[in-house]
C-alpha cells in the first residue's frame, strides 16, 4: 500500500497493492496497523454504501460536527467519481480550501478523510457506487452541510456535474463564509 499525503493536512490518497493474473485481481483493501501508521489510530464503526445511476450525480458536501465528528475512508467500487474534502478546521494551514481526487474501481484507489472535513462528489460515470468507513455513527442532530457550488470555495468541479441532481438537504445548505465555527486544529 502506498500513502501518499495530499495538500491539506492530514488528507492521504491510499493506493492498495494489486496482484493481477489472467483471471483478474486480488487487492489488500484495508489494513489496520498501515493505515494507524500513516493516518492516526482511528476506529471505524459503520460501513456505508451508494449508488449513483446518473453520470453527473452530485452529492455533498456534508459532515457530521462535534461530538459526532466522523473521518471517512472513501473507495469507489464501480464507474468513478470526482471526490471532494474541504478543510473546516480554524487554524489549519488548509482552513476554508480544498483537494480532490479522482477514484474508480478500476483504479482501486482511496481516500482518507479525518475529522473536520466536509466531503463531496460528482459521479463521473453512470452506475458508480462509493463505499466508505466513518469514525462515528450517523447522528442526525449533528449532520451539517455547505454549499457545493460556494463561489467563495471556488471547487472546480467537472463539467459534468448536474445541479439538479442534488438532494432538497444539498440544495439547501450554507454558504462557507455563514458556516459557524465548528472544528479547530487538533480536534
Amino acid at each position: 500500500m502506498q500513502f501518499t499525503t495530499l495538500g491539506l493536512p492530514g488528507l492521504i490518497e491510499i493506493m492498495p497493492s494489486r496482484f493481477s493474473d489472467e483471471r483478474g485481481y486480488f487487492s489488500e483493501n484495508f489494513r489496520d496497523d498501515l493505515f494507524r501508521a500513516h493516518c492516526g489510530s482511528f476506529d471505524f464503526v459503520q460501513d456505508n454504501q451508494s449508488l449513483s445511476t446518473r453520470a453527473g450525480t452530485v452529492r455533498g458536501l456534508h459532515f457530521q460536527a462535534h461530538p459526532n465528528a466522523q473521518g471517512k475512508l472513501v473507495r469507489c467500487i464501480a464507474g468513478a467519481l470526482f471526490d471532494v474534502a474541504v478543510d473546516l478546521r480554524r487554524g489549519s494551514p488548509g482552513y476554508g480550501k480544498w483537494a480532490a481526487r479522482t477514484l474508480s474501481g478500476d483504479v482501486g484507489n482511496q481516500l482518507w478523510i479525518p475529522p473536520g472535513f466536509a466531503h463531496g462528489f460528482c459521479t463521473l460515470q453512470p452506475d458508480t457506487i462509493i463505499s466508505y468507513k466513518v469514525t462515528a455513527y450517523y447522528s442526525p442532530a449533528d449532520d451539517r452541510g455547505l454549499a457545493w457550488d460556494d463561489t467563495d470555495l471556488a471547487i472546480a468541479w467537472p463539467d459534468i456535474a448536474v445541479a439538479d441532481s442534488l438532494s432538497p438537504k444539498d440544495r439547501a445548505q450554507p454558504a462557507f463564509r455563514h458556516l459557524p465555527p465548528c472544528f479547530s486544529l487538533g480536534d
